[in-house]
């Protein structure tokens, strides 16, 4: 920013007061923005245009007579335009009344499908809709999934070798709200979905006898995303080894979806993960690649020259070569975030202001939360608005360049960028990911030049020339190969615990001091700031305590019961696809975050895949002591190494003054058993105070008054797991009025297919003054030292969606295992 007086009465002038008045206005704009963001509800319409009018009236005032209004104006502006915006996204959500209805839907694919085992996903514009015939509004943007098996009742087409970007289809329909699974430290899912504008998701329901799915026209629209389908397809076909193509594919034309999920894991143990996708390096890289060719050829050219001085063309035709790059690539939040942080430092520097960096960035926050206010709650944002801050922050001599000159200058350079980068990015990575890459650093050394500067330009290039595809895979093939290696070091990874807010904040600051220019003496603080965040604090039980957590997972079961010392999962979930499951999808993610070590005791509590789905992926990934189920002898999953015991009942056991004792099943029941329900593995736990938790597993009416005949009274249980996820052939009258819970949980999926949990169900638990607390409207339940939470309700903002009608029942709220109000 140039010196010199600002021009307003009653403030100061000078580089210095104008300086600290826009960092004041650029903060403004964020902690207002700040605020809104943390809103559970929103205000009505009408507030938040009020506030746009008094904000643009302040900043009139500003403008003419008080500078010092500026942050204010900004604050109010940031409120009340996010409030606005985020109004208007709600409005177009699908009406209630259209969700399961069969719809006839013609609009535009705008998006890349990306293609899976199962079948394919994709964004849909809609144009126009019709149900029985009668036109009816839908959102403007959908989520859609054309599976090959989605379910038992549909008959569904295989798409995948005509589906292509840019296509206009008739498609029929069924649709539901934008609603998702919601876990402690899990990815919101329904953020992602706010922010991508789509209003609802659904399915392709193709069946014999109504309207077929029909292609109206080949090229309506979206012609960028067209053209990143052909490149990827030609890329595909050109590249023989599918990891390489994949990889390819992600780094040319944004398909991240090509890449193995096994390659994915490699990539986040090595740390290498931002390199993959097409991340704010990749832009930028380009960017300073097309500026200096621009560059070079305008000063061959003194017309040229004389039009526009060099260095601005440069800065200019790199900015727009990036954009286009950008595009390319799928236009992803990251990119977009790196193209809007280039704009403005192109802007600033050629109208010739010399702005501090911490300034620009600042400058530039405002601009990209200005367009995408929800970017703020990314991790991404503040990770590429960081490395960027540290880097510039730890430039010896005020931002100077690195000592040295040519390849050792430039190798120096390297070396030390990777090096702040490294350190002062850890504390975000263990923060955001709880979980942080010991070879990430050497990783890194190679991996970042190596996917820069030959794979990411071969890639680009291999558009063009024959043969230069073939070559960027044989690098792609070396660096999986060298990644490969890294990855079975030992400790290759170091995992923490989720760390409360205050330890993040002092971690941050110990981050920024380590890499600041300053002296060593200071620097020596941060070790103190940041070494807390290894080991953050765990949230145990006290001994002859336990904590309860039924996990968000849909259609199936997931708990995690914790003692003092000791662990204990029983079922794992759906498996959702092929290609992913809810070990690890919740699962994993939950047991990091927790700071978990190995499991003490697995329980699978019978075979169908809506209660084991994710116990292949957790054996695979995470220590697990014993395993007992009722899985007949050579089911695959007994092949894992693990000690396996029947759950049968009278088997019990002591944990940390907690009693467990299983229920059911008996041998007879085992050997009678006509379907695999009926041999469900029903657990109690009870601890020293006499709270007491069933878990019964899909058991039916017969199993429940063979359990009432063998124990009777014993059923007694202060919390209830409601059996078969609230089924009709379940929760007899007889067995409530046995176990005479206090609070019972259903784990069931947000309009569920099967219809559970059944009204006629939940009739008979409001009749006993039962609470019930259903996942698909509380999100994960936890209950711990005998206070309860939802998820949903502490994790509550706007976008999220409603509990469903019925989503829970209180009619008596005076008992232990009762929900926090």
């Amino acid at each position: 920013m140039a010196a010199g007086s600002i021009g307003h009465r009653g403030w100061p002038t000078g580089l210095q007061a104008t300086g600290w008045l826009a960092v004041a206005a650029g903060l403004g704009w964020l902690l207002g923005l700040a605020w809104q963001l943390q809103q559970t509800v929103l205000w009505p319409l009408a507030t938040y245009q009020g506030l746009v009018a008094v904000a643009l009236l302040l900043a009139l005032v500003a403008l003419r007579w008080q500078p010092w209004l500026w942050p204010l104006a900004l604050a109010l502006l940031a409120l009340g335009s996010t409030g606005w915006r985020a109004d208007q996204r709600l409005a177009e959500r699908l009406p209630a009344a259209l969700e399961g209805q069969d719809l006839l839907v013609t609009g535009v694919v705008a998006s890349l499908p990306q293609t899976g085992p199962a079948g394919t996903r994709f964004l849909f514009d809609v144009e126009s809709a019709t149900r029985r015939g009668q036109a009816v509004a839908l959102p403007p943007r959908l989520s859609l999934g054309w599976y090959t098996q989605y379910n038992d009742e549909a008959w569904l087409d295989d798409p995948r070798d005509e589906l292509r970007a840019g296509q206009r289809w008739r498609l029929p329909l069924r649709l539901k709200r934008p609603q998702g699974g919601l876990n402690p430290h899990g990815f919101d899912v329904e953020l992602m979905w706010f922010e991508q504008g789509v209003g609802a998701i659904g399915y392709v329901r193709v069946v014999r006898g109504w309207q077929p799915a029909q292609l109206l026209a080949a090229d309506a629209g979206h012609p960028v995303d067209r053209l990143r389908q052909t490149l990827r397809d030609q890329l595909q076909r050109a590249v023989a080894d599918p990891r390489s193509a994949g990889m390819l594919a992600a780094l040319t034309v944004g398909d991240q979806a090509a890449i193995e999920r096994d390659d994915w894991e490699l990539f986040r143990t090595t740390g290498i993960a931002h390199l993959v996708s097409i991340s704010g390096v990749h832009v930028t890289m380009f960017a300073w690649l097309a500026a200096a060719v621009a560059g070079w050829a305008w000063r061959r050219s003194p017309r040229a020259m004389a039009w526009l001085p060099t260095p601005t063309a440069g800065r200019w035709i790199g900015l727009a070569a990036a954009t286009g790059y950008a595009l390319l690539a799928g236009w992803g939040v990251p990119a977009q975030r790196t193209v809007l942080m280039l704009a403005v430092a192109v802007a600033l520097r050629s109208a010739g202001w010399r702005w501090p960096w911490a300034l620009v960035l600042l400058a530039a926050a405002v601009v990209v939360t200005a367009v995408d206010p929800w970017a703020l709650l990314q991790p991404g944002f503040w990770l590429s608005f960081a490395a960027v801050a540290l880097l510039m922050a730890s430039e010896p001599m005020a931002g100077g360049p690195v000592p040295g000159r040519g390849a050792g200058g430039l190798l120096a350079g390297h070396l030390r960028a990777q090096a702040v980068a490294t350190l002062g990015l850890a504390p975000l990575s263990l923060v955001f990911f709880q979980q942080f890459s010991l070879v990430g650093v050497l990783a890194n050394l190679v991996a970042i030049p190596l996917v820069t500067l030959l794979i990411t330009p071969l890639a680009l290039l291999g558009m063009l020339v024959p043969g230069l595809w073939w070559l960027a895979a044989a690098l792609v093939q070396a660096l999986l190969w060298g990644l490969g290696w890294l990855a079975q070091w030992p400790l290759a990874v170091w995992q923490v615990p989720a760390a409360p807010g205050w330890l993040v904040a002092a971690a941050a600051l110990g981050a920024v001091l380590a890499v600041l220019p300053a002296p060593w003496a200071l620097r020596w603080l941060a070790l103190p700031l940041v070494l807390p965040l290894l080991w953050p604090p765990l949230d145990r039980p006290a001994p002859g305590r336990f904590s309860v957590l039924a996990a968000d997972v849909g259609q199936g079961t997931a708990l995690l019961l914790r003692t003092r010392h000791h662990l204990l999962v029983y079922d794992t979930g759906p498996q959702y696809s092929r290609e992913s499951d809810a070990a690890q999808r919740v699962l994993l993610p939950l047991l990091r975050a927790r700071g978990e070590g190995p499991i003490d005791l697995l329980v699978l509590s019978h075979r169908d895949m809506d209660h084991v789905g994710g116990a292949a992926s957790l054996l695979a990934s995470h220590p697990v002591k014993a395993l007992n189920s009722s899985l007949e002898p050579g089911h695959p999953l007994l092949d894992r190494g693990v000690p396996h015991t029947p759950c049968r009942a009278g088997q019990s056991w002591d944990w940390d003054g907690v009693q467990f004792r299983m229920l059911h099943p008996t041998p007879d029941d085992v050997a009678f058993a006509a379907k695999p329900n009926a041999v469900s593995c029903v657990l109690r736990v009870q601890d020293a105070l006499g709270r007491s938790l069933l878990i019964t597993g899909d058991i039916e009416a017969p199993q429940e008054a063979a359990l009432l005949r063998r124990t009777g009274a014993a059923l007694a249980s202060t919390m209830l797991v409601v059996p078969h996820h609230g089924s009709r052939t379940s929760s007899t009258a007889d067995f409530l009025d046995a176990v005479q819970p206090q609070l019972a949980v259903v784990q069931a999926a947000y309009r569920s297919r099967f219809g559970h949990p059944a009204p006629d169900v939940l009739a008979r638990y409001a009749e006993r003054r039962i609470d019930v607390v259903r996942t698909d409207g509380c999100g994960a339940w936890l209950w711990h030292d005998g206070a309860a939470a939802c998820t949903r309700d502490v994790r509550r903002r706007y976008w999220h969606a409603a509990a469903p009608v019925g989503g829970a029942i209180v009619a008596n709220s005076s008992g232990p295992g009762a929900p926090s109000p």
